[in-house]
């Protein structure tokens, strides 16, 4: 059984690539094969020269708990599975070619479960302990070109338990990606792309982006064109980049509007040119559409009455563990849509990205949720112990990654919060509430 499980879960894994072009200097692969895995803790390996000779060959998204023996004394409990935590060991080697020492190179993890630790080449990155947000690290400062390989090491301590309240799985148990721009490049994450005004004749489209845009005494200029569902160009604009920010609004007429009968997707192409040479190139896509949440007449869509039916969709995949498996997710979705669903709650922590790119093509709306517990925990080991830290990166972070998705419809900022029943709780959602407004003031804001 176990072996059937790796194999669906290897089988849904590819290879990917987020150019545009042949000729796009930016170049995104899915960073997930010829990984090494150690159950336990393993003193020095983070550092290059360790010998993980013996160690486990595997590919990545893995979770390790589910290979474990359930058992009700294990310390996360029934409610966390009735399946062993501990400390677990993931590196890899690379090497990349002499020709690519001019670019950047950024490492993406889409979530690792939990407090996780990074290090390239014996160097510290640094340590993320939630284990459901998005994080990433330049890797450029110590990277080798040529001929002499790369280490990547990841510590996963999962081991302080209980620290959850459901099934949380462990380890690299999303994707993980490796990027590589040129030194003026888009800041992916700062892309913002909203609708501020849809009518039946025409919609006009707001982007800002963030340019990295170091010292080069170059021509800079920027392009921005918007691709219809069909593949065809709607509209473009271009300019002399003066300032590290694009801000433009672009005009789209008759637009395909997005909702959940007919998922509409519009793709934004942003293109960064250095002396008349194509610098960077990103795509983001997005849907037009507006909505509204009425006191008398409930929630409407592009003017529609629409009921929510909605359920709230914790983020594992049952006895396939909690390796993210796109294909299993799109059942999910199927089997939903069959059943008159319309609508999810990604309860209660931020979904893997592949969850909401499904729901923007399959038409299905979404309540994203980042938090399960404030300063007052649930559980002995649970997020409460980092909230002080990390609340505020891991909020921004969670609306940075998600905003552009046409699916959100509302942000919650928390699901039975202890602190909701006494008075400290109303400064601390007014503070998650302002936090969240800064990024985005499109959608409207809720607790669970």
């Amino acid at each position: 059984m176990r072996a059937l499980i790796l194999s669906v879960l290897f089988a849904s894994i590819f290879f990917a690539c987020d150019s545009e072009s042949d000729n796009n200097p930016r170049n995104t692969i899915l960073f997930t094969s010829n990984w090494k895995f150690q159950l336990g803790d393993a003193e020095g390996a983070h550092i290059v020269e360790y010998d993980d000779e013996q160690w486990r060959g595997l590919q990545l998204p893995h979770d390790w708990s589910i290979e474990g023996e359930f058992s009700k004394d294990h310390p996360a409990t029934a409610g966390g599975g009735a399946l062993p935590g501990s400390i677990g060991w993931y590196r890899k080697a690379f090497t990349l070619h002499e020709t690519e020492r001019h670019k950047l190179f950024t490492v993406r993890f889409d979530g690792v479960y939990s407090n996780s630790e990074v290090w390239i080449n014996g160097h510290y990155l640094g340590r993320r302990p939630n284990g459901y947000i998005s994080f990433q690290y330049d890797l450029t400062p110590q990277l080798n070109f040529g001929s002499k390989p790369n280490v990547l090491a990841v510590k996963v301590a999962n081991d302080p338990q209980p620290n959850s309240r459901w099934y949380s799985g462990s380890g690299i148990y999303r994707n993980v990606w490796l990027t590589s721009t040129e030194r003026i490049h888009i800041e992916a994450a700062e892309t913002l792309i909203t609708t501020p005004v849809v009518e039946e004749n025409g919609a006009s489209v707001h982007i800002t982006a963030k340019i990295n845009t170091p010292a080069s005494g170059k021509l800079l200029k920027y392009q921005v064109e918007i691709i219809r569902p069909d593949g065809v160009k709607v509209a473009e604009t271009s300019n002399d980049l003066i300032e590290e920010i694009i801000n433009v609004n672009l005009n789209i007429p008759n637009p395909e509007l997005w909702s959940i009968e007919s998922p509409s997707l519009y793709i934004a192409v942003i293109k960064i040119f250095v002396d008349g040479q194509l610098a960077d190139q990103t795509s983001n896509t997005f849907g037009i559409r507006y909505f509204e949440f009425h006191p008398e007449n409930g929630f409407s869509l592009n003017g529609k009455t629409e009921k929510i039916k909605g359920v709230c969709n914790h983020h594992d995949l049952g006895c396939l563990c909690a390796a993210i498996n796109t294909r299993a997710l799109e059942r999910q979705l199927e089997i939903m849509k069959k059943m008159g669903v319309n609508a999810i709650r990604t309860a209660p922590n931020p979904p893997a990205p592949e969850l909401l790119e499904l729901c923007d093509k399959m038409g299905f709306l979404v309540m994203d949720e980042r938090f399960d517990f404030w300063k007052k925990g649930k559980n002995k080991h649970d997020y409460h112990l980092d909230w002080d830290e990390w609340h505020v990166r891991d909020l921004q972070d969670f609306i940075k990654r998600d905003r552009n998705h046409p699916s959100v419809i509302v942000w919650s900022v928390g699901n039975e919060i202890l602190e909701q029943w006494d008075t400290t709780g109303i400064a601390l959602t007014k503070e998650l509430v302002d936090i969240v407004k800064v990024l985005d003031t499109t959608r409207d804001i809720t607790v669970a």
